[in-house]
């Protein structure tokens, strides 16, 4: 099992930039698939992007390609996810999740077990 905490949320102007850790607890993180996804107030939650367990592919929403780049430090055991170009609707609760890597990397919700408590991203206008 692999325990989560997020941090870097805050509040940042539109265009802004901002970027999220995500740390794990225990030796086993690179066995995992890791994936960062938001939740906007009314909304369900969605995916943002992810990361296979040694960093070398990747794959992202469309709506935050080109602007948001997720990365990992296994030796550091977190994940990473810098946020550019930041617009009013990338506000949301970010969430990083964890799953066992077998099965290659993961968009879905559902495929993830492991979560965070989510951090707090507000971008103004």
């Amino acid at each position: 099992q692999v325990q989560l905490v997020e941090s870097g949320g805050g509040l940042v102007q539109a265009g802004g930039s901002l970027r999220l850790s995500c740390a794990a607890s225990g030796n086993t993180f690179s066995w995992y698939t890791m994936g960062w996804f938001r939740q906007a107030p009314g909304n369900e939650r969605e995916f943002v992007a992810t990361i296979n367990y040694n960093g070398d592919i990747r794959d992202y929403a469309d709506s935050v390609k080109g602007r948001f780049t997720i990365s990992r430090d296994n030796a550091k055991n977190t994940v990473y996810l810098l946020m550019n170009s930041l617009k009013p609707e990338d506000t949301a609760v970010y969430f990083c999740a964890a799953a066992v890597r077998f099965g290659g990397l993961k968009i879905r919700s559902e495929e993830y077990p492991y979560w965070g408590q989510g951090t707090l991203v507000t971008v103004s206008s």
